[in-house]
Order: C-alpha cells, then structure tokens, then sequence
C-alpha cells in the first residue's frame, strides 16, 4: 500500500503563536474555508471538482450551494455512482496549509486552543505555543461505517492507560478521542452511514448541531469544529439500515447522484479510472458502455441493486487483459483489443449483476444478448451511411476470416483482399493505413460482427477460434 506523504511547509511560516498573532493570522471556521475557497475557484474560473465526470449540470451545482450554505451534506445514491470519489475531492477546498498547536492531540488553532491540556499550555506559553502546520491532505477524515463501528471509535471513550498512570476517572484528560474529534478543524467523511448500528447514530446528534462531544458522562465540552459528509444507498436507507430521523434532520442538505447520462460521459469515466494493460479504442469503449446503460434499463437485472460504474472499468480491463494474453501469445506488438475479447466479458463479469428472481441459470444468456445489442448500436452509428456490401462479398467469395485468441491481427487481414471500403471502416472506428495492422484489424472485426448481426455473414465460433463466413 502507497502510503501519501504530505510535503513539507514552507520555511517562512510563523513557527509560534505570537509570530502568528503579528503576521494577522485570524481563526477561522472549516466552513468558512470552505465557503471562501469555492467562491473564489468559481470567480477564477478554477475547477473545484478535478477527476468528476457527468455530474457538473445536476449533482455539482447541488454541492456547491450546500457548501456555500454552510451545510453538513448526504450524498444518496446506488453503489459505483462515485460518491466516496467526489467527498475525497472535499479536501482541495481547504487551505493548502494551517497552523495546529504542535503536539496537540487534536488539531487545534494556536489562538483557539479547545482541550484542557491545550488551553493550559496556551496559558502557561502565551506567546511562545509552538505552532506546526499541517497540509489539507491531513484534514479529510474517512469511515465506512460497519455494525461493529461503536461509539468509542467515533466520538471516544476512557483510557485504561491514562486511568493506570495515577488520573483519576473524573479528570478529562483520562479520554481517547474518536475519530470525529480527532478531524477537528476538518473534514469527516462517514460511508454507507445507515449501516451504521442507530445507537451509534445517536451519539452523532450532539457533533452535528451543537458541536461538541459527550463520552461516558463526562462535563467535557469541546467546541468542534467539522464539516460531517455521508453517503448513503436508498436501497439501504429504506430497507437493511436506515438514518435515524433526528440524524437526517440534522443533514443541511441530501443530494442524489445518478449514474451517467449518456455513452460519452460513461466513456469518459471508463479513460479515466480504468488500469488498462493494453490498447482499447474508443469503439470499444463505446461498446462497454452501451452494454452497461442496457444493463441498467434490463428489466431481467434488479435495478435496485444497481449497475456499478466499477462494472465498466472492470469490463474495460478484462478486455485489455484479453488483448495482452493474445500478444503474448502470438508475439504480436501493440497489443490491442478486438471486438472477439470482449467474448471473456459475461463469465468473468457475471458475479457483478443482481438478477431478477426466476432469472437463474439465464444469466450469461442475458449477458451475451445485451452485449450484442451494444456492439450492433455502436457499429450502426460508427458505420452510417456506408455499404459495407464489398465486404460481405468478399467473405461470400470465400475470403473466410478467422479470428481469435490465438490469431494475431495480420492473420485477419491477410484472409481479405484488398478492398476500399476497409480503409473507410478504419477511419470511422479512428485507426489510418499507417497504424499497426493489430488497430486496423479491431475496425474491421466490428464491421464482420455488424454484418453478423445483421445477418449478412455467417459465425461459426469454438472455444478458440471464431470463423466469419456465407
């Protein structure tokens, strides 16, 4: 695991509380910051959102406005809608750097000390507190919220430690923070938050509106200062878990998220996360992401489970996987996906979908048809208005063309003759003459598929090979 190192802060900043107080440093609350920076980003000009796809005319504007309220937010949505992806993006509105007491157990302003411990050092020191400062990628606090998650974890509890050391069991300085005091002067992110047992949900109640903490009856009021953000699937708010009403009330603002709403958008969202191994085109991609929107309208698939976006990152992979094993197999250089990988999609990726009831033992079926169906609409709109007649012919004349895990792209070339029309398919699926024939043989699998699909051509498939024919 990559372990995120923050840098180091520049030399010139005030290392003491009275160098702090001189340079008119000011406290000021996390949601002001907040508040201050994401005015500023929209006047610059400045994304605030970076790596967030398909969200920027419905969900992001619903942000923005929470955030500039002041309120503590839910995001409501299926799983794989990028919720947790878009909480992380919190973070890059907070100050790069912020002076923190150095050695406070929690992150306290210099001139604002909250513990007793701080406020007796700030008393003792006065002038001289030494001041750290910690970078914003140190504020953003994350939970998934888990049945064993107590109130311990979260807001705190006694420590046996301090309590053996000689404290004794009334004196404040005998807590353990949680995690929510210990994001003071930041951001909390709580995942999944009805999966949260409510007992535990309650002890939040006091953090949300009148920020402060309560552990074991303690007297102990510390004023927090937090931005409290969750996520939250409707299939979970209604029937596994749900958020207690006095919690939800409590949420300035809950915003539904969606999936994306068109291919492009999918498409751009499959570039960005996806680890590929190998080439995959853009008409493959396309392909990926028709095959998960027809996924999602499916009646045969639970819908309130939901299409993961993760689905077509996945599929994206496998199908690159696919084209590298082919490579190395064949020694064949780029490697690069053909429309006979995306074949290894339905069994790998089955375990992913939720079915209907009554759709058991049916569910590659539905799998390989929905598939189809996208390859046949992305070829229907890659390839409008051309005849791809000469090559149908072509294959009736005897030009048969195989194809498969073992055949490299050179192979499916070399089956056809010359004919003008593959140089128009190349260009419309983004490859030229001057690309590796492995890129011109993926456009020119996608346009036998089409004529397959349209019942031009003939398909004889075993578990290797695949032969396009009369």
């Amino acid at each position: 695991m990559t372990v995120s190192v923050p840098p180091a802060p520049p030399a010139d900043l005030p290392r003491t509380a009275g160098a702090l107080r001189a340079a008119g440093h000011r406290p000021r609350g996390v949601k002001a910051e907040i508040h201050d920076n994401l005015l500023a980003a929209l006047r610059a000009g400045r994304e605030p959102w970076p790596g967030i796809v398909g969200f920027s005319r419905t969900v992001l504007p619903q942000l923005e406005r929470a955030l500039l309220a002041g309120h503590d937010v839910v995001l409501l949505g299926e799983r794989g809608q990028g919720k947790t992806r878009l909480l992380r993006t919190l973070g890059g509105l907070l100050d790069e750097w912020t002076p923190v007491i150095e050695g406070s157990e929690l992150a306290e302003h210099p001139l604002a000390p909250v513990t007793p411990v701080s406020r007796r050092r700030a008393a003792e020191l006065g002038d001289d507190l030494p001041v750290a400062w910690l970078h914003r990628d140190q504020r953003y606090t994350e939970k998934l919220a888990t049945p064993d998650t107590s109130v311990g974890d979260l807001i705190g509890d006694v420590d046996p430690v301090k309590v053996a050391e000689g404290r004794s069991l009334g004196d404040p300085e005998t807590i353990h923070f949680g995690l929510v005091p210990r994001a003071h002067r930041g951001i909390v992110a709580i995942n999944e938050l009805p999966d949260l047992a409510e007992r535990i949900q309650v002890a939040l109640l006091n953090v949300m509106e009148e920020r402060d903490i309560q552990v074991r009856g303690y007297t102990l009021r510390l004023p927090l200062d937090v931005l409290l953000v969750a996520t939250a699937n409707p299939e979970d708010y209604t029937n596994r878990g749900r958020i207690i009403t006095p919690l939800k009330d409590r949420f300035g603002a809950e915003i539904r998220t969606h999936y994306p709403l068109d291919v492009a958008a999918e498409v751009d969202v499959v570039r960005q996360e996806a680890d590929l191994v190998a080439e995959v085109g853009e008409p493959l991609l396309e392909i990926l992401a028709r095959f998960v929107r027809n996924l999602r309208e499916s009646a045969v698939v639970d819908q309130r489970s939901g299409i993961s976006a993760r689905f077509a990152v996945a599929a994206a992979e496998t199908v690159a996987a696919a084209a590298l094993r082919r490579a190395a197999l064949t020694g064949e250089k780029p490697a690069v996906a053909r429309p006979v990988d995306l074949d290894a999609v339905p069994a790998v990726l089955r375990g992913k979908v939720e079915f209907e009831p009554g759709e058991e033992g049916r569910e590659t079926e539905h799998l390989v048809h929905l598939l189809r169906r996208a390859v046949a609409e992305t070829a229907r709109e890659r390839f409008a208005g051309l005849d791809l007649r000469p090559l149908s012919t072509a294959v009736a004349d005897g030009h048969l063309v195989a194809t498969g895990e073992r055949v490299p792209g050179t192979e499916v070339l070399a089956a056809l003759p010359e004919l003008p029309v593959l140089h128009e398919v190349a260009q419309r699926a983004g490859a030229s003459a001057d690309d590796p024939p492995a890129r011109i043989a993926s456009a020119v699998e996608l346009a036998l598929e089409s004529l397959y699909l349209s019942r031009q051509l003939a398909k004889d498939a075993d578990d290797n090979t695949t032969v396009y024919g009369p």
